[in-house]
């Protein structure tokens, strides 16, 4: 008997039988497709106090409709994805009298506010080199403000400084046994840069110069901070024993927020007049500034990403001109791949990356 035309019958049921039932597959939800900034139009800036940045980028090619959402492809094969956490100040309650701490993953995911007291205000957070616990001021009394450390897991919070006066601006060190952060010295009449222990022990002052918003460089050996000791506010930098001070930044309209890469060659800051502040990238001994794109969307306060890859920065690509638009982005250092990371009616400032 020939079985060959059973054998042909057979796999023709059996091919039937396995496209039965298919249907096409339901796409999943994507949330920077539902959070994604709107990139603005525009071009090249115009140049800050008549001085041309130069830039790795082509400012040339208009940046996409701001009718078009921007929506990032994540894919399990993306080149180096954002990874860790970035503790922010959160104005929940619109009014800076009650400002939270808030943090999120890097990927957009795990938003939570972290401090509680509804009628205090808390500003200034930074994540610990462990991303264990992240230092913060907060209102104690009128016109002082303590030190706090919060611990992410436990949620418990230590007061390191008491009535020490007007401080904010805490940084854990690199290796995790110092604090650095600012105080406004009423006698002297200015800004100040202090050290202490990571329990709040032994204080003492850093730097024989002014400066406010401190942050040291990856080696703990050199802290970069603002200062207006030669006239306008550039940036500084010192080694920790207040030796090799000199100024490093030479750009307009300087406030004072800078960070530093994790291999220690370069740092950010912002510049611009007032709603027109753009994020910089220079060399460590600030040659080669320029502008990080997209403009014209008022954005301050950059920060590095653990792994040097990405920058977290606060920005109003959305809500333009608006006072409580202010959101969280992040964006490749290479200026591509813009990411918007919260979605508020409030402000949302003062980012910080962290492990």
């Amino acid at each position: 008997m020939n079985k060959r035309p059973l054998i042909w019958i057979g796999l023709a049921l059996l091919m039937l039988a396995c496209n039965m039932g298919i249907t096409a597959p339901t796409p999943s939800t994507n949330l920077f497709a539902t959070l994604a900034a709107s990139t603005p139009g525009g071009t090249n800036p115009t140049p800050l106090g008549g001085a041309t940045p130069t830039s790795a980028f082509n400012f040339d090619t208009p940046a996409p409709s701001t009718s078009t959402p921007f929506t990032p492809a994540l894919t399990s094969s993306e080149v180096n994805p954002p990874t860790g956490k970035i503790v922010f100040t959160c104005q929940t309650f619109k009014l800076p009298e009650s400002d939270q701490i808030c943090i999120i993953n890097a990927d957009g995911s795990g938003f939570r506010r972290l401090t509680t007291d509804d009628n205090k205000r808390h500003y200034y957070p930074s994540l610990a080199p462990d991303g264990r616990s992240v230092v913060y001021a907060a209102l104690t009394e009128k016109k002082n403000f303590d030190i706090y450390e919060i611990n992410l897991a436990s949620g418990g919070v230590t007061q390191l400084t008491e009535k020490f006066g007007d401080l904010n601006a805490p940084e854990i060190s690199p290796d995790g046994k110092l604090i650095i952060f600012r105080r406004f010295n009423p006698n002297l009449k200015m800004e100040v840069m202090y050290t202490m222990d990571r329990d709040g022990e032994n204080i003492a002052r850093f730097s024989r110069i002014g400066g406010w918003q401190p942050t040291w460089s990856p080696d703990g050996q050199s802290v970069l901070f603002a200062s207006n000791e030669d006239g306008p506010i550039q940036l500084y930098s010192s080694f920790l024993n207040d030796k090799n001070l000199h100024r490093v930044s030479s750009l307009p309209a300087i406030r004072g927020w800078s960070d530093w890469s994790p291999d220690g060659k370069t740092i950010l800051t912002d510049s611009g007049d007032p709603w027109h502040h753009e994020v910089y990238i220079m060399s460590v001994d600030g040659s080669g500034a320029r502008v990080l794109p997209p403009a014209d969307g008022n954005a301050q306060e950059p920060s590095f990403s653990p792994d040097g890859k990405w920058i977290v920065f606060t920005a109003y690509y959305d809500h333009s001109g608006e006072e409580n638009g202010c959101e969280i982005y992040i964006l490749r250092v290479d200026g591509t791949d813009l990411r918007r990371l919260t979605n508020n009616d409030y402000c949302d400032y003062q980012p910080r990356w962290g492990p």
